[in-house]
């Protein structure tokens, strides 16, 4: 098993949600968190759980990516994880659908996606060693109604991590994908913990704890991909 003590983490869309489980699981087992998004306010209230770092940034910015990338790798020295969980979606019509609707989810869920590799990458490849876990969803292996964007915002993710994974693979650097289905979460405005959604969706613990299990596999061992389902949900 792979000893998480020590290892610094960056995890995007850390403020609530899936990103949030993931950043207090690390940080319990000994990680040192590096945790992104855009709200401060729920970025101080979780630093202090995880006794780490706290980097207000947009994803999809490049200023803002390179100073999270430089300004954990200043404090800690170097960097071992990339949890690339920030992501948005909304479901329409296609022709329902604005230009900068389009523009806003691909803007966080592949551009940030691409930022934050782009800028992490090479002090991985330098150091022969490291691990990105890029949290997708299942709709990245299957078409829906409504869904033309966002599925095509999780295609295209899917792809960017799946290229990366053959071209960091002979430096010692690991790249998986999680494709969670239906979680209980914030995501596209919902509000957690109805009755029904309790009975019927995963919790984000139960990603963290995915994100844990790859991220403990032996050195020799990589979790390509790994496809996670409420047992209500059909696949």
């Amino acid at each position: 098993m792979n000893d998480l003590t020590d290892k610094v983490a960056i995890v995007t869309g850390a403020s609530r949600g899936i990103g949030r489980a993931v950043s207090l699981l690390l940080a319990m087992q000994g990680a040192k968190v590096v945790s992104v998004a855009r709200s401060t306010d729920e970025l101080d209230e979780l630093v202090h759980k995880t006794n780490g770092l706290a980097i207000p940034a947009d994803v999809s910015d490049e200023a803002d990516v390179q100073n999270v990338v430089d300004e954990a790798i200043r404090h800690y020295g170097h960097v071992d994880i990339l949890v690339c969980n920030a992501g948005v979606g909304s479901f329409n019509l296609l022709e329902n659908n604005a230009a900068d609707e389009w523009d806003r989810i691909f803007d966080v869920n592949v551009k940030g996606t691409f930022l934050f590799c782009k800028f992490l990458v090479p002090h991985l490849k330098d150091r022969k060693s490291g691990h990105i876990v890029g949290i997708t969803s299942d709709v990245a292996r299957r078409t829906f109604e409504h869904g033309t964007v966002y599925g095509a915002s999780k295609f295209a993710q899917d792809a960017l991590l799946g290229s990366l994974r053959k071209e960091v693979r002979p430096h010692g650097v690991k790249v998986s994908t999680i494709y969670p289905g239906l979680v209980d979460t914030y995501f596209n405005e919902s509000k957690p913990g109805s009755p029904d959604s309790e009975k019927t969706h995963l919790k984000p613990a139960d990603i963290a704890q995915a994100v844990r299990y790859i991220l403990e596999a032996p050195p020799h061992v990589v979790v390509d991909e790994l496809m996670i389902h409420p047992l209500t949900q059909e696949w």
